[in-house]
């Protein structure tokens, strides 16, 4: 059986192994490097950069750990370099991979000539033909542009820019609370840019539970942070020295100045080269239209990832693309994609799996939670991140766990256990009597459990 995956993003790519694994004949199209967003200019490159911010915060304090540096200075350059090191190492270890495989990868742009032909066009003009019995659409998204005035000026940018400004920048708005306007106000802020915020919406990352967000925007209003919820860009224009983001906010007018403006207002699918109606394939609201099974309405092609909209999430890519596969080769997929967590990877971090405290009620649930607080636990006390709360969310009537919310050290990690928890039905009990080790971050998850019934052990009632 003959599969032809245009895209090698972290859908494509995992996609690609996983039908070579059950003895496809894969054939890959990429037009740049392998990865995609996600690791060339997204998920990766961002954390080197948040990492080396944390790090950088960090040595500032370390006296009071008992540590004494002298003149810790930034290298922005050395930064960059790193960045670059790690990504170009994770590139080779997919196309190692590929080849391991024995994927035959296509460098070049695909478009569909047919339903079971595509055209793959390289940079040189030369073209290549590939038949297909069947085809994966994984072409993932690009930043979405505003269409605002000035919006096109010098200094505006995305964050496909501000991963590789040659310096830190005095000053920067950023346009967009989500996850990727976040990340980026925390890295620059701890290398002493001077940050602000504008979010149309009444919360910045709205789509995580408020109360583990308020923590991260008690952290940005405490290092100085400007956050401006409810106000709508107007206009970008040209100032004496930089630029101005003109706003509106309850009928009231307000502009900021800044060097930079980053544009991190989301993303859309990249589709529109691909030559969809040759196949005759159906799009809805700018993406590619899929079933449950990530096929479109033509039987033999499946798109997956950013390219069908939804969860623009790396994780939820490479989930998609083994199921698709599987489904291609007759298999059930056995993935549960009501286990997909959301990760924001600032100090502190914020992880969430499942339904939120508000969607609970929402649905009907008599909703049950538990709280615990960073700053009772030993291990958050020793490496000097008290700030946020362990949450989860149950149902009151089984006891069923619905939710699990995290902000504080290892958030991102530690939510595989609410993950797990969620695809196993898991109650509140069977969270209380398993034993967590001793010192660890992981014991604010045991207590918060507890928390559930009122019986967290080291929180006062």
């Amino acid at each position: 059986m003959k599969i032809a995956i245009i895209g090698g993003g972290p859908g494509g790519y995992v996609a690609a192994i996983r039908a070579a694994q059950l003895n496809a004949e894969v054939a890959l199209v990429e037009k740049d490097k392998v990865g995609g967003t996600c690791l060339n200019k997204g998920c990766i490159p961002t954390k080197v950069l948040l990492h080396a911010s944390k790090e950088f915060a960090a040595a500032k304090n370390f006296e009071s750990y008992g540590i004494k540096i002298k003149g810790a200075e930034l290298d922005w350059a050395g930064i960059q370099k790193r960045k670059a090191e790690i990504v170009d190492k994770q590139v080779k270890g997919i196309e190692g991979l590929l080849v391991n495989n024995k994927v035959v990868k296509i460098k070049g742009e695909g478009s569909f000539i047919s339903k079971n032909q595509l055209k793959v066009k390289d940079g040189d003009g030369s073209e290549t033909r590939v038949d297909f019995d069947y085809a994966i659409i994984a072409t993932g998204s690009k930043p979405f542009i505003i269409p605002i005035p000035g919006v096109d000026l010098p200094g505006v940018i995305t964050s496909d820019e501000a991963l590789n400004l040659t310096e830190v920048p005095r000053s920067m708005v950023i346009i967009g609370g989500g996850v990727i306007g976040c990340e980026f106000a925390d890295v620059f802020s701890a290398l002493g840019c001077k940050v602000t915020i504008i979010e149309m919406l009444p919360n910045i990352i709205a789509n995580m539970d408020r109360d583990i967000v308020s923590t991260l925007r008690d952290k940005f209003y405490n290092t100085g942070v400007e956050v401006y919820t409810d106000t709508k860009v107007v206009s970008i224009t040209k100032a004496e020295e930089g630029l101005f983001v003109n706003t509106e906010s309850g009928g009231s007018n307000r502009s900021f100045a800044a060097d930079k403006v980053l544009l991190a207002i989301g993303r859309r699918p990249v589709i529109d080269n691909l030559a969809l109606e040759n196949a005759g394939i159906l799009t809805q609201r700018g993406a590619v239209a899929v079933n449950k099974n990530m096929q479109t309405n033509v039987p033999n092609i499946y798109a997956i990832g950013d390219a069908i909209g939804g969860v623009m999430l790396a994780h939820a890519a490479s989930s998609e693309g083994i199921a698709a596969v599987e489904s291609i080769m007759n298999m059930k997929p056995n993935i549960d994609f009501n286990t997909i967590p959301y990760c924001v990877y600032t100090k502190p971090e914020l992880a969430g799996v499942g339904l939120t405290e508000d969607q609970a009620r929402q649905k009907g649930y008599d909703v049950r939670v538990g709280l615990f607080p960073m700053s009772i636990n030993g291990k958050a006390m020793i490496e000097d991140e008290q700030e946020g709360l362990v949450k989860y969310v149950t149902d009151g009537a089984t006891g069923e766990v619905l939710g699990l919310h995290i902000s504080g050290p290892s958030a991102t990690e530690l939510i595989v256990e609410g993950a797990l928890a969620l695809r196993l039905e898991a109650t509140i009990d069977e969270i209380t009597s398993t034993i967590h080790a001793h010192p660890t971050v992981g014991e604010a998850l045991h207590e918060a459990a507890h928390g559930v019934d009122g019986k967290a052990i080291h929180r006062p009632k």
